[in-house]
């Protein structure tokens, strides 16, 4: 009879998988090194439609599950179809994304069993920017801010530290708060 070891799971994060990857890279830091990618194409109007499916990364190429296909469009304000959320929404969402995942990881790391983690998230934008009519207004966000409830099985002040760890270690927190090299090329 063969037993089979379910990995133990906090907060749903197996931990020694986490444990098991991070030695490997400790090992190999070649596996660390993943490319990411996404295809985009205009649907009409403003409204444009990205697929995920494939990604290298741990010395491979890789597929997701399944394709995954997200939408973004305008509000009615500007005219648009508003089917889908702005782009720059989707950046909320990613840095929203990435900061909850972390907090499960750093907590079940740390033996913290969590109850919530909600994030809010407010992103300020000018549009004098987009529409390039000066005024000193950056394209972008000039500030986003983000507000979590966290409740869980340790004291406020340690599950302010799990918070303060994520945010340490969070890719997209990293994208959005530093220069990050963007290379745009046009086959026309």
């Amino acid at each position: 009879m063969t037993t089979v070891t379910t990995p133990t799971a906090h907060n749903g994060i197996a931990l020694e998988h986490m444990v098991e990857v991070r030695n490997h890279i400790t090992e190999e830091p070649s596996l660390a090194r993943f490319q990411f990618r996404a295809r985009s194409q205009w649907v009409a109007g403003a409204r444009s439609r990205t697929t995920f499916d494939t990604f290298t990364g741990a010395g491979g190429e890789h597929s997701h599950r399944k394709t995954f296909t997200y939408e973004a469009d305008h509000p009615e304000l500007f005219q648009q179809s508003d089917e889908a959320i702005t782009p720059p929404e989707f950046v909320l969402h990613a840095l929203a994304s990435c900061l909850t995942a972390g907090i499960a990881s750093v907590a079940a790391a740390r033996g913290i069993r969590l109850e919530e983690a909600t994030a809010t998230l407010e992103g300020d934008t000018d549009l004098q920017g987009i529409l390039g009519l000066g005024g000193g207004a950056r394209n972008g966000y000039s500030q986003v801010r983000v507000r979590f409830s966290v409740k869980g099985d340790a004291p406020s002040e340690e599950l302010r530290k799990v918070v303060e760890r994520s945010v340490q270690r969070s890719a997209v927190f990293d994208i959005i708060s530093n220069p990050t090299d963007v290379v745009v090329s046009v086959d026309a």
